[in-house]
């Protein structure tokens, strides 16, 4: 399409969008009006692909743009509407992972702890940990218990992580 000066209207580019082309060539010698009309445009679903400056006057100050659109597919875009004021900021799973717990816990105490220990102070403090994490696989197994000086170190991480 090569709209005069004045751009294209509204209405003209919804039936442009109706017929449902796959690709759509718009040639403007207006800038502002190519704003305009490329805003609509992005509102009907179309996606700028490509644009192009052509000098089709020399020794002067008009030139042509040229814009590539495509039709955008309804699967090319997923839209979420997200509360952040409706997420629980303080569940532990959007914190710090064993991983990082660990880490901490040896650069600010020069200890290594395990996951299982790590597993036994969440459920300690009241934090949701997996049902079947960290347990023995057997009635009669004995488990190690989490020292207390690790214990500590390990709720220090978890108060520096804001977890408890």
């Amino acid at each position: 399409m090569d709209p005069p000066r004045a751009g294209s209207t509204p209405e003209f580019l919804q039936a442009v969008s109706r017929m449902k082309p796959e690709k759509l060539v718009y040639i403007s010698c207006n800038p502002e009006t190519l704003q305009r009309d490329l805003e609509i445009l992005v509102k009907l679903r179309w996606k700028v692909e490509r644009i192009q400056g052509v000098d089709l006057f020399p020794m002067t100050e008009h030139v042509e743009t040229v814009v590539l659109l495509s039709q955008q597919k309804p699967d090319d875009t997923i839209e979420i509407d997200l509360d952040l004021d409706e997420l629980d900021a303080t569940s532990a799973e959007l914190k710090a992972t064993y991983q990082e717990i660990k880490d901490y816990v040896l650069k600010e105490f020069g200890l290594k702890v395990s996951s299982l220990y790590i597993s036994q102070v969440k459920r300690k403090c009241g934090i949701g940990v997996g049902e079947n994490y960290n347990l023995p696989k057997s009635e009669n197994a004995r488990v190690p218990q989490c020292p207390k000086e690790k214990e500590e170190a390990i709720k220090a991480a978890l108060k520096y992580f804001a977890m408890i």
